[in-house]
Protein backbone atom coordinates (compact mmCIF):
# COMPACT_ATOMS: atom_id res chain seq x y z
CA UNK A 1 0.00 0.00 0.00
CA UNK A 2 1.33 3.45 -1.20
CA UNK A 3 2.16 6.16 1.22
CA UNK A 4 -0.73 8.79 1.64
CA UNK A 5 -0.23 11.54 -0.35
CA UNK A 6 2.11 14.45 0.80
CA UNK A 7 2.86 18.00 -0.57
CA UNK A 8 3.62 18.79 -4.18
CA UNK A 9 5.48 21.85 -5.03
CA UNK A 10 4.50 23.77 -8.31
CA UNK A 11 7.94 24.19 -9.77
CA UNK A 12 7.02 26.28 -12.73
CA UNK A 13 4.67 23.66 -14.11
CA UNK A 14 6.73 20.46 -13.24
CA UNK A 15 4.81 19.32 -10.19
CA UNK A 16 7.28 18.10 -7.21
CA UNK A 17 5.68 15.03 -5.25
CA UNK A 18 7.17 15.46 -1.75
CA UNK A 19 5.03 12.05 -0.82
CA UNK A 20 8.43 10.62 -0.03
CA UNK A 21 12.07 11.92 0.19
CA UNK A 22 13.78 13.32 -3.02
CA UNK A 23 16.93 14.22 -3.80
CA UNK A 24 18.71 17.47 -5.03
CA UNK A 25 21.87 17.12 -7.18
CA UNK A 26 24.22 19.93 -7.11
CA UNK A 27 25.56 21.30 -10.07
CA UNK A 28 28.60 23.91 -8.94
CA UNK A 29 29.43 26.38 -11.85
CA UNK A 30 31.84 27.98 -9.49
CA UNK A 31 35.84 27.18 -10.35
CA UNK A 32 36.69 27.44 -6.26
CA UNK A 33 33.97 24.74 -4.80
CA UNK A 34 34.51 23.17 -1.97
CA UNK A 35 33.31 19.51 -3.10
CA UNK A 36 35.20 19.49 -6.61
CA UNK A 37 36.94 22.37 -6.64
CA UNK A 38 35.75 23.54 -10.12
CA UNK A 39 35.44 19.92 -12.60
CA UNK A 40 33.19 21.91 -14.79
CA UNK A 41 35.87 24.56 -15.83
CA UNK A 42 37.88 24.06 -18.71
CA UNK A 43 40.81 26.64 -19.02
CA UNK A 44 39.65 28.97 -16.69
CA UNK A 45 35.97 29.12 -18.11
CA UNK A 46 32.77 27.18 -17.22
CA UNK A 47 32.40 24.74 -19.91
CA UNK A 48 28.54 24.47 -20.67
CA UNK A 49 28.76 21.46 -22.25
CA UNK A 50 30.35 19.50 -19.83
CA UNK A 51 28.11 20.88 -17.23
CA UNK A 52 25.09 19.83 -19.15
CA UNK A 53 26.53 16.02 -18.78
CA UNK A 54 26.61 16.72 -15.54
CA UNK A 55 23.11 17.05 -15.22
CA UNK A 56 22.31 14.58 -17.28
CA UNK A 57 24.21 12.14 -15.60
CA UNK A 58 22.61 13.56 -12.44
CA UNK A 59 19.29 13.20 -13.48
CA UNK A 60 19.85 9.47 -15.12
CA UNK A 61 20.96 9.02 -11.35
CA UNK A 62 17.74 9.92 -10.25
CA UNK A 63 17.65 13.09 -9.01
CA UNK A 64 14.33 14.94 -8.98
CA UNK A 65 15.86 18.60 -8.67
CA UNK A 66 18.96 19.97 -9.96
CA UNK A 67 20.63 22.74 -7.84
CA UNK A 68 22.18 25.07 -9.75
CA UNK A 69 24.96 27.51 -8.14
CA UNK A 70 27.78 30.21 -9.50
CA UNK A 71 28.51 31.76 -5.87
CA UNK A 72 30.69 29.41 -3.40
CA UNK A 73 29.39 29.38 -0.15
CA UNK A 74 32.57 27.65 1.23
CA UNK A 75 33.96 28.56 4.70
CA UNK A 76 35.65 31.71 3.68
CA UNK A 77 34.74 31.96 0.02
CA UNK A 78 34.80 35.37 -1.72
CA UNK A 79 31.71 36.99 -2.80
CA UNK A 80 31.40 37.54 -6.80
CA UNK A 81 29.48 40.45 -9.01
CA UNK A 82 25.81 39.79 -9.81
CA UNK A 83 26.97 39.81 -13.52
CA UNK A 84 29.89 37.21 -12.86
CA UNK A 85 27.24 34.96 -11.06
CA UNK A 86 24.82 35.13 -14.28
CA UNK A 87 27.53 34.31 -16.59
CA UNK A 88 28.07 31.38 -14.72
CA UNK A 89 24.57 30.12 -13.96
CA UNK A 90 21.91 31.29 -16.85
CA UNK A 91 23.68 29.58 -19.97
CA UNK A 92 23.60 26.33 -17.84
CA UNK A 93 20.09 27.17 -17.15
CA UNK A 94 18.74 27.96 -20.23
CA UNK A 95 20.63 24.52 -21.68
CA UNK A 96 18.91 22.12 -19.11
CA UNK A 97 15.55 23.46 -19.36
CA UNK A 98 14.86 23.24 -23.03
CA UNK A 99 16.76 19.49 -22.41
CA UNK A 100 16.23 18.05 -19.68
CA UNK A 101 12.71 16.94 -18.04
CA UNK A 102 13.60 18.11 -14.40
CA UNK A 103 12.70 20.76 -11.99
CA UNK A 104 15.70 23.34 -11.70
CA UNK A 105 16.69 25.12 -8.75
CA UNK A 106 18.62 28.13 -8.86
CA UNK A 107 21.16 28.16 -5.32
CA UNK A 108 21.40 32.28 -5.83
CA UNK A 109 20.83 35.76 -3.66
CA UNK A 110 20.53 37.78 -6.38
CA UNK A 111 17.35 39.25 -7.28
CA UNK A 112 18.96 39.97 -11.30
CA UNK A 113 19.90 36.10 -11.34
CA UNK A 114 16.60 34.99 -9.60
CA UNK A 115 14.69 37.41 -12.20
CA UNK A 116 16.60 36.07 -15.14
CA UNK A 117 17.02 32.73 -14.11
CA UNK A 118 12.74 32.18 -13.60
CA UNK A 119 12.35 33.72 -17.29
CA UNK A 120 14.35 30.90 -18.79
CA UNK A 121 12.99 28.04 -16.64
CA UNK A 122 14.11 27.71 -13.60
CA UNK A 123 11.22 25.96 -11.16
CA UNK A 124 12.52 26.84 -8.04
CA UNK A 125 14.92 29.38 -6.16
CA UNK A 126 17.33 28.43 -3.37
CA UNK A 127 18.83 31.33 -1.02
CA UNK A 128 21.21 30.60 1.67
CA UNK A 129 20.92 34.41 2.89
CA UNK A 130 17.09 33.26 3.03
CA UNK A 131 15.91 36.53 0.87
CA UNK A 132 18.10 38.96 2.62
CA UNK A 133 19.41 40.75 0.01
CA UNK A 134 18.28 44.14 -1.26
CA UNK A 135 15.43 43.06 -3.69
CA UNK A 136 15.53 39.75 -2.70
CA UNK A 137 12.78 39.11 -1.77
CA UNK A 138 10.40 41.22 -4.53
CA UNK A 139 12.47 38.99 -7.06
CA UNK A 140 11.06 36.14 -5.47
CA UNK A 141 7.95 37.04 -5.04
CA UNK A 142 7.19 38.11 -8.54
CA UNK A 143 8.65 34.95 -9.99
CA UNK A 144 5.82 32.67 -8.15
CA UNK A 145 8.36 29.91 -7.68
CA UNK A 146 8.71 27.65 -4.74
CA UNK A 147 11.61 29.49 -2.44
CA UNK A 148 14.27 27.61 0.55
CA UNK A 149 14.95 29.57 3.29
CA UNK A 150 18.00 28.83 4.94
CA UNK A 151 19.26 30.00 8.01
CA UNK A 152 23.43 31.28 8.05
CA UNK A 153 24.69 32.94 11.11
CA UNK A 154 26.90 35.78 9.36
CA UNK A 155 28.02 35.86 5.80
CA UNK A 156 30.49 32.64 4.44
CA UNK A 157 33.84 34.42 4.53
CA UNK A 158 33.36 34.80 8.64
CA UNK A 159 30.60 32.42 9.16
CA UNK A 160 32.94 29.73 10.62
CA UNK A 161 35.35 32.00 12.49
CA UNK A 162 33.71 31.66 15.92
CA UNK A 163 29.82 30.82 15.78
CA UNK A 164 28.00 30.76 18.79
CA UNK A 165 24.35 30.13 20.33
CA UNK A 166 22.33 30.53 23.24
CA UNK A 167 20.11 27.40 22.36
CA UNK A 168 20.52 26.52 18.51
CA UNK A 169 17.40 25.15 17.51
CA UNK A 170 15.33 27.78 19.13
CA UNK A 171 17.58 30.61 17.52
CA UNK A 172 17.34 28.84 14.28
CA UNK A 173 14.00 28.70 14.14
CA UNK A 174 12.93 31.94 15.55
CA UNK A 175 14.93 33.35 12.33
CA UNK A 176 13.28 30.83 9.79
CA UNK A 177 10.08 32.07 10.93
CA UNK A 178 10.72 35.83 11.07
CA UNK A 179 11.66 35.03 7.55
CA UNK A 180 8.60 32.81 6.55
CA UNK A 181 6.75 35.93 8.25
CA UNK A 182 8.23 38.58 6.33
CA UNK A 183 7.29 36.43 2.70
CA UNK A 184 4.01 36.13 3.54
CA UNK A 185 3.56 39.44 3.98
CA UNK A 186 5.05 40.27 0.40
CA UNK A 187 2.57 37.77 -0.46
CA UNK A 188 4.25 34.80 -1.50
CA UNK A 189 1.90 31.73 -0.76
CA UNK A 190 2.66 29.31 2.30
CA UNK A 191 2.47 26.75 -0.31
CA UNK A 192 5.58 27.48 -2.22
CA UNK A 193 8.24 28.21 1.15
CA UNK A 194 10.74 25.85 2.21
CA UNK A 195 12.86 25.41 5.28
CA UNK A 196 16.64 24.95 5.82
CA UNK A 197 18.70 24.95 8.70
CA UNK A 198 21.28 25.59 7.12
CA UNK A 199 23.66 22.56 8.43
CA UNK A 200 27.38 24.33 8.29
CA UNK A 201 26.65 27.72 7.92
CA UNK A 202 27.78 29.46 11.17
CA UNK A 203 27.35 25.97 13.45
CA UNK A 204 30.00 24.47 15.06
CA UNK A 205 29.54 20.36 14.84
CA UNK A 206 27.89 20.00 18.17
CA UNK A 207 25.58 22.94 16.40
CA UNK A 208 25.21 20.37 13.62
CA UNK A 209 24.35 17.51 15.46
CA UNK A 210 22.16 18.85 17.73
CA UNK A 211 19.79 20.94 14.77
CA UNK A 212 19.92 17.36 13.51
CA UNK A 213 18.58 15.49 16.21
CA UNK A 214 15.66 17.97 16.83
CA UNK A 215 15.04 18.51 12.79
CA UNK A 216 11.65 18.15 13.64
CA UNK A 217 11.14 21.04 15.58
CA UNK A 218 12.32 22.97 12.66
CA UNK A 219 9.23 21.79 10.53
CA UNK A 220 7.15 25.42 11.04
CA UNK A 221 3.51 25.10 10.10
CA UNK A 222 4.36 21.71 8.30
CA UNK A 223 6.40 23.00 5.81
CA UNK A 224 9.09 21.22 4.00
CA UNK A 225 12.62 20.58 5.90
CA UNK A 226 15.46 20.64 2.94
CA UNK A 227 19.04 19.22 4.27
CA UNK A 228 22.12 19.55 2.86
CA UNK A 229 24.20 17.55 4.38
CA UNK A 230 26.59 16.27 1.95
CA UNK A 231 30.59 15.94 2.05
CA UNK A 232 30.29 18.97 4.93
CA UNK A 233 33.08 18.83 6.90
CA UNK A 234 31.18 17.79 9.76
CA UNK A 235 31.75 14.37 8.64
CA UNK A 236 35.55 15.00 8.65
CA UNK A 237 35.76 16.75 11.88
CA UNK A 238 33.04 14.02 13.60
CA UNK A 239 35.23 11.17 11.89
CA UNK A 240 38.86 12.61 12.55
CA UNK A 241 40.08 13.20 8.96
CA UNK A 242 41.20 16.57 8.73
CA UNK A 243 42.92 17.02 5.83
CA UNK A 244 41.42 19.58 4.01
CA UNK A 245 39.53 19.26 0.26
CA UNK A 246 42.36 19.73 -2.79
CA UNK A 247 45.23 18.56 -1.00
CA UNK A 248 47.15 15.77 -2.16
CA UNK A 249 45.57 12.51 -1.52
CA UNK A 250 42.14 14.07 -0.76
CA UNK A 251 39.25 12.42 -2.09
CA UNK A 252 36.46 14.10 -0.89
CA UNK A 253 33.80 12.62 -2.72
CA UNK A 254 35.17 8.98 -0.91
CA UNK A 255 36.63 10.60 1.78
CA UNK A 256 32.72 11.53 2.89
CA UNK A 257 30.98 9.47 1.42
CA UNK A 258 29.60 6.94 3.75
CA UNK A 259 28.86 9.69 6.46
CA UNK A 260 27.20 11.64 3.82
CA UNK A 261 25.04 8.69 3.15
CA UNK A 262 24.28 8.06 6.93
CA UNK A 263 23.24 11.57 7.67
CA UNK A 264 21.06 11.64 4.72
CA UNK A 265 19.43 8.49 6.20
CA UNK A 266 19.39 10.19 9.64
CA UNK A 267 17.52 13.37 8.59
CA UNK A 268 14.76 11.87 6.54
CA UNK A 269 14.06 9.41 9.43
CA UNK A 270 13.58 13.08 11.15
CA UNK A 271 11.47 14.57 9.01
CA UNK A 272 13.38 16.42 5.90
CA UNK A 273 11.80 16.28 2.14
CA UNK A 274 14.37 17.31 -0.15
CA UNK A 275 18.27 16.23 0.52
CA UNK A 276 20.60 17.86 -1.27
CA UNK A 277 23.52 15.63 -2.58
CA UNK A 278 26.62 15.53 -4.47
CA UNK A 279 26.23 11.70 -4.70
CA UNK A 280 23.09 10.60 -6.26
CA UNK A 281 22.84 7.44 -7.31
CA UNK A 282 23.89 6.21 -3.37
CA UNK A 283 21.66 8.94 -2.09
CA UNK A 284 19.04 8.08 -3.78
CA UNK A 285 19.01 3.91 -3.39
CA UNK A 286 19.84 4.85 0.46
CA UNK A 287 16.79 6.83 0.53
CA UNK A 288 14.64 4.46 -1.22
CA UNK A 289 15.68 1.96 1.81
CA UNK A 290 14.39 4.64 4.37
CA UNK A 291 11.08 4.53 2.29
CA UNK A 292 11.02 0.79 2.35
CA UNK A 293 11.33 0.41 5.94
CA UNK A 294 8.68 3.44 6.77
CA UNK A 295 6.08 0.85 4.79
CA UNK A 296 7.21 -2.41 5.76
CA UNK A 297 4.66 -4.32 7.67
CA UNK A 298 1.26 -2.21 6.46
CA UNK A 299 -1.54 -3.74 5.24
Amino acid sequence: MSAAPGPALDCAGRMLDLSRPVVMGVVNTTPDSFSDGGALYRGGHLDVECALAHARRLCAEGAAILDIGGESTRPGAPAVSSVEEQDRVLPLVDRVARELDVVISVDTSDPVVMREAAALGAGMLNDVRALTREGALEAAVASGLPVCLMHMQGQPDTMQQAPTYTDVVAEVRAFLAQRLEACLEAGMARRQILLDPGFGFGKTVAHNLELLDRLGDLALDGLPLLVGLSRKSLIGKVLGRTTAPGQPGVDIAQDRLAGSLALAVLAVERGAAIVRAHDVAATVDALAMCVAMKRWGRP
